[in-house]
């Protein structure tokens, strides 16, 4: 067994090393699983840098979320073969984790153990914006920047699930036929002209809006926000604060909210997580959402999977396959 360690916060590429891992016996309710696959996510890079919302103890291993397959358990609802996805912060850079039951959700015989590393975030990020800020009613709107990223393309298709319309804004114009392929309604370029075509595109203003770009990006979306509509920012991709003109909180009366997705998983009934996990996993499982993969790399190429992840011309998510 072995995993990636940091023993200080700093570069990824400087202080990560593959080490042997050593883990105790089991305890009654814990479940030990052999790693598939796990992604390398921004946050992951943040928590080693040590600018992520939380620091953990070191040293540390760092992988917010993974799949993997069960090879011991002491607890009745797991056996060995059983595939998971761990939903708390586990350590998933390595070859083997081990952690409570409740700490885990089953996956559906069949799926696709790239796919599932990714279940946890983005798909539940996209579930929780469109269903944790009052669910909008079938044939209703929202509207989201970056919608070509992991989360807008799951919002993409929750929202096609739940009988939601999406108007959505792209940096580039060659995404706009993709994503209507996906289902999106509405797809325009994330500038002063896309915003225009998005205004004409329908009389009926979004009540939700999506945003992790900020900066005049989050006005775009501000701009196209109902009376009383609900801005949620998730992300910061352009490194720019959101910045709310007085005239839309005035007239507008718009709410501004934000969204941390790991604070929802860990305060979130397990009774909840399951519902939302299952009905995620059976999209997934059916093809009607999808993360795009960009390569893989095993736990000693980590220094490659850095370089990809930082690199030109990525088209998916980089992943790690211990």
């Amino acid at each position: 067994m072995n995993a990636l360690l940091f023993h200080e916060f700093g570069k990824p590429a400087e202080v990560l090393r593959l080490e042997p891992l050593e883990l105790p016996p089991l305890a009654d309710g814990e479940v030990r699983l052999k790693i598939l696959a796990a992604p390398v996510n921004p946050a992951d890079l943040n928590l080693i840098e040590g600018t992520y919302g939380v620091k953990p103890g070191l040293p540390a291993v760092p992988g917010i979320e993974g799949c993997g397959e069960v090879v011991e358990s002491r607890s009745v609802d797991f056996q060995p073969g059983d595939r998971a996805i761990v939903l708390r912060r586990a350590g998933s850079w390595a070859t083997h984790v081990q952690l409570a039951a409740e700490d885990l959700f089953k996956l559906p015989v069949g799926i696709d153990p790239l796919q599932a590393a990714m279940l946890k975030v983005n798909p539940a990020t996209a579930w929780r914006l469109l269903t944790g800020f009052g669910t909008p009613e079938p044939g209703s709107w929202i509207v989201q920047n970056a919608a070509n990223s992991g989360v807008g393309r799951c919002v993409i298709a929750v929202a096609k699930e739940l009988g939601i319309r999406t108007m959505n804004l792209v940096r580039r114009p060659e995404l706009i036929d993709e994503l209507l392929a996906l289902g999106a309604d509405v797809v325009v370029t994330d500038d002063d002209a896309g915003l225009e075509t998005a205004k004409a595109a329908t009389a009926e203003r979004p009540k939700l809006a999506f945003n992790c770009v900020g900066g005049e990006s989050a006005l775009r979306l501000m701009n196209l926000l109902a009376p009383g509509g609900i801005h949620i920012t998730f992300g910061a991709m352009a490194r720019r604060p959101v910045t709310v003109p007085n005239g839309l909180l005035i007239f507008k009366d718009l709410q501004i909210r934000g969204l941390w997705i790991t604070k929802w998983i860990e305060s979130a009934a397990k009774n909840e997580l399951d519902e939302a996990y299952g009905k995620l996993a059976g999209l997934m499982l059916g093809g009607s959402m999808s993360v795009p993969v960009d390569s893989t790399y095993s736990l000693e190429e980590f220094g490659s999977a850095l370089e990809r992840v930082g690199g030109e011309g990525r088209d998916g998510k980089v992943l790690l396959v211990p």
